[in-house]
């Protein structure tokens, strides 16, 4: 039992570690695309939604899917969590790209305010649980 506290727990601390890596990366892509002021008229794709369970209540996630063309006339697709749930396949949407990664773009409208307190919140959550982690790990008895 106490191999497996001793692989458990590493494991999910590395995931909870990986978690706020990919919160703060996904934070600042938007942030780049917002600031870069460049600008792209994006074509709806497809739009879809998906159900997580999060303690046996659901919660819906809407999906997009975009394609547009950047000012170099690249083609990019890339899709984004979150949008607006009455935006539908075939609508014409303003999406904002940095240079250097075009498919990083985001549709979504420049709430940087907004977008760091989300931030700042999950990584205190993960925070919070990587320290809870540690502190019943430390604590384990010997079995």
């Amino acid at each position: 039992m106490d191999s497996f506290f001793n692989i458990v727990m590493p494991l999910l601390i590395a995931f909870l570690i990986w978690g706020g890596y990919a919160l703060v990366r996904r934070t600042r892509e938007r942030r780049a695309a917002w600031e870069s002021g460049l600008t792209a008229t994006a074509r709806v794709v497809r739009a879809w939604a998906t159900t997580q369970m999060v303690n046996n209540v659901a919660r819906r996630v809407q999906w997009h899917e975009y394609d547009y063309t950047t000012g170099d006339g690249v083609a990019v697709r890339f899709k984004e969590s979150g949008g607006p749930r009455d935006r539908e396949a075939g609508e014409e949407v303003l999406v904002h790209y940095a240079p250097a990664d075009p498919e990083k773009a985001t549709a979504s409208e420049p709430q940087p305010g907004k977008d760091m307190a989300g931030t700042v919140f999950g990584l205190l959550f993960i925070g919070a649980a990587v320290l809870v982690l540690l502190y019943v790990w430390a604590t384990l008895p010997e079995l």
